[in-house]
Parts: C-alpha cells; structure tokens; sequence
C-alpha cells in the first residue's frame, strides 16, 4: 500500500552575481553592470525555463519597490519582446509574499501587481510554503532573503548568473561563514554577452 505524503516544494533562488561576488554595487544600484546580459534574448529563454513551474516568488522591500516602480511599463510597452510581457503578466498575478519590516498590506494594495501579501518571519514562512500545496517557490534576486534562507539550511536550488564584470564592493550574495556542499545540476552559457548560468543542487542526503 503506497502512502500519499506529497514531496516538499522546492525552494529556489536565483541571483545574478559579478565574477567578484556581488550581486548589487549597494541600494542605489542601477544594475547597469549586468542589463546586457539581462534584457539579452537568451537570457529571457533561459529564465523562462524557471520562473514557467513557479506557483509562489519570494521578494524582499527594496526588490518590491523596484520591480513595481518599472515592470508595469514594460509589460504593457508594444515594443516589449513577447517574453518580457510574459513574464511581467507571471510577476502581477503569480502569488508573492513579500518580507518587510517597514511595508504595510495596504502599500501593496496601491501597486498595480496583484496576489500579494506581507510576511516578517521569514523561516517560519518559508517552512510552511513548502508543505503547503503548489510548484516551485521562487526568490526573486533578493540577496538579503537568499542569505538568510541558505543560513536556514532551506534553499534547494541555487541559481547563480555570473555576469563578466568586477564591481570591487557592493553587497556579496553568499554570507560569510557559511559552509555547505552544493552538487552542480546545470551549466549554461549565454554566448552574446559571456554570461555564465549555474545551477547547484543540495546532494541528495
């Protein structure tokens, strides 16, 4: 007789990161280091590829105000690829918790993206997000999150752009004094702008 306990959801962050380790030159950080990679049109078939099996995206406060500040208008420019559209239309109804301390429900409610609520604990949500019912759960970019989740032992997947650019400071995705093993799943480059896209696995326990 089969049992019918459903497998854990997984957890999946993805981040784009420069050749020295950061994933932002700081919060006024206008992404400029890496907006060729991004808009590329390999890197959208690449994404696609994520973001398609993700039913729940995990955002932080600074990433929420940026991404509601500007993909609105890109999903709704004519001159927008195809994909970018298809994926701004995933952004503004896919379920997203957002984890602030600042941030009220109702300052999500003014934005134009819809399904989304407020979390402050973020382990304890996480936790229930995977047994919950669903697909993958996404964290978009945030490296603030992805530090505290991967300090959690609760990241399953890791997806790391590596874009080839040194920005010398700024804020370094991977904590120090964090020590794990991760097994590589999948290695992708992205020819037009040397871009490099690595997902590592947990190994199977």
């Amino acid at each position: 007789m089969s049992n019918n306990i459903e497998p854990q959801r997984k957890v999946i962050a993805d981040a784009v990161v420069s050749m020295d380790g950061y994933t932002s030159t700081g919060p006024d950080d206008d992404m400029s280091w890496a907006m060729e990679h991004i808009s590329s049109d390999e890197s959208e078939v690449f994404y696609e590829g994520i973001w398609r099996g993700v039913t729940t995206a995990l955002v932080g406060r600074t990433n929420w105000e940026g991404f509601t500040s500007v993909w609105p208008g890109l999903t709704s420019d004519p001159n927008s690829s195809a994909r970018t559209r298809d994926l701004g239309n995933w952004l503004a109804t896919v379920e997203k918790v957002v984890f602030s301390t600042t941030l009220q429900q109702a300052d999500l409610d003014k934005t134009e993206w819809t399904n989304a609520r407020i979390s402050r604990d973020l382990e304890a949500e996480v936790r229930s997000l995977k047994t919950a019912p669903g697909r993958d759960i996404l964290v978009l970019n945030s490296a603030s999150i992805i530090q505290s989740l991967l300090k959690a032992d609760l990241i399953d997947e890791l997806y790391l752009t590596v874009v080839p650019a040194t920005l010398g400071t700024g804020v370094r995705l991977l904590p120090d004094g964090l020590a794990s093993r991760w097994r590589l799943a999948q290695a992708t480059t992205i020819p037009t702008t040397g871009a490099v896209a690595l997902c590592y696995r947990r190994p199977s326990s």
